[in-house]
């Protein structure tokens, strides 16, 4: 039985109690745009992180692998336009150098954690970050703020994203979850693909913090693809300093899924050049690993993704890529919707002129849902993608410029 209410609210990663963060330009990003962020906690907590499955992770992770891994943090600094990927030791070293000027500027910093996105293979420029140090408040706390923070956190992005939630207890309790995240373009469903911060002010213990972090990546940030591509830099952060003395695991996990599937969703929404939302739901597979697999391999296929860029109702690429994806099927046993309209049935092709139409007008939309039963057992899954055309090529061309 349902014993809270959860209602979206204003802040960002500021709207838990004890977080604050902001937004400076430091002159990676041309014009004065805002490029680097950070978050500051007044109560230091241990994070829990999950980071990319690329073997060529970037000197930030690795940095948090060797020096903040279990100790408490307070202080998150995040920068744009450099990944401080596959830049060796000297990249490691890098952070060393800034993260030390920072605490002697900020003697309240204990144990900071880097995290930066951008371009791969080239050295950060740690001026540039040192310089815009004056610039940080770190008292900065509120809804601008964080919205500041959000916009310097994007690269090709379109459009910040940001969600805050409030909980409330049964029992009169309350506490706040809040989020940012980057991403649109290298995104692939393979861990959390892009960058996330979420807060929180709930007095969660730190084995739950694991285990519904986890759960959750699952169906949301682990289940969405831009391009097929994983990055270097892929982190997901959850801090929870515990403030409110406020907790309710069913409650918590639920508005953990409301986070992670917003930000997620926007994600694919602002996929480089994306015109196009579309939930590929794999049913009747064997088991949901088959169903996984199947979905997986719709939202990753390069022919699947430009047919959706120009609304081609073209269900044998989508039965040709649930063949190829090496899951049980069968063509007497398999049927494709495109939206509500059933374009191939258990073998019979339903696909006359009539129904092309309305399976076009339904891929004209900016969201719908294809869905594949395969007809063979209750396995099931999501995964969430774009279409894929001529802007992304064009952005991805030329990305260092």
């Amino acid at each position: 039985m349902k014993t809270f209410d959860i209602f979206p609210i204003k802040g960002g990663v500021c709207a838990p109690s004890g977080f604050f963060a902001d937004g400076v330009s430091a002159g990676f990003k041309p014009n004065g745009a805002l490029d680097v962020a950070f978050i500051y906690m007044q109560k230091p907590c241990i994070p829990t992180a999950i980071f990319t499955s690329n073997t060529f992770c970037a000197s930030p992770i690795k940095h948090f692998y060797q020096e903040v891994q279990g100790k408490e943090s307070n202080f998150v600094l995040i920068n744009t336009k450099n990944a401080n990927a596959l830049t060796g030791k000297e990249g490691i070293e890098d952070i060393k150098l800034y993260l030390s000027a920072l605490k002697e500027r900020f003697p309240q910093v204990q144990n900071p954690i880097a995290s930066s996105t951008g371009v791969i293979g080239v050295r950060l420029d740690t001026q540039k970050l040192i310089d815009c140090f004056p610039l940080l408040d770190l008292n900065a706390r509120g809804e601008e703020s964080a919205k500041r923070a959000s916009e310097a956190i994007r690269t090709t992005d379109l459009f910040a994203k940001e969600i805050a939630l409030r909980i409330e207890l049964e029992n009169g309790e309350v506490f706040h979850i809040g989020a940012m995240a980057k991403g649109a373009g290298m995104i692939e469903p393979s861990m959390a693909t892009m960058l996330c911060f979420i807060t929180t002010d709930a007095l969660i213990p730190q084995e739950d913090q694991k285990e519904l972090l986890h759960k959750v990546v699952k169906t949301t940030f682990n289940a969405i693809s831009v391009d097929g591509d994983t990055s270097t830099n892929d982190s997901l952060f959850l801090f929870a300093n515990g403030v409110s003395g406020a907790y309710d695991k069913e409650a918590f996990e639920r508005g953990l899924e409301i986070v992670m599937k917003k930000l997620a969703t926007d994600i694919v929404r602002d996929g480089e050049g994306a015109s196009k939302l579309v939930r590929f739901r794999v049913m009747g597979a064997k088991s949901e690993e088959e169903a996984i697999k199947a979905s997986k391999a719709l939202s990753n296929s390069l022919l699947v993704k430009t047919a959706l860029f120009g609304c081609d109702p073209n269900w044998g690429r989508i039965a040709s890529t649930i063949g190829a994806s090496g899951v049980e099927a069968s063509e007497e046993k398999l049927s494709i919707f495109i939206g509500n309209v059933c374009v191939y049935e258990r073998g019979v092709i339903c696909f006359d002129s009539e129904r092309e139409g309305r399976a076009y007008e339904v891929m004209k939309k900016e969201s719908f849902v294809i869905t594949c039963d395969l007809g063979i057992g209750e396995g099931e899954f999501s995964t969430y993608a774009c279409d894929l055309g001529h802007k992304y090529v064009q952005i991805n061309s030329d990305y260092r410029s």
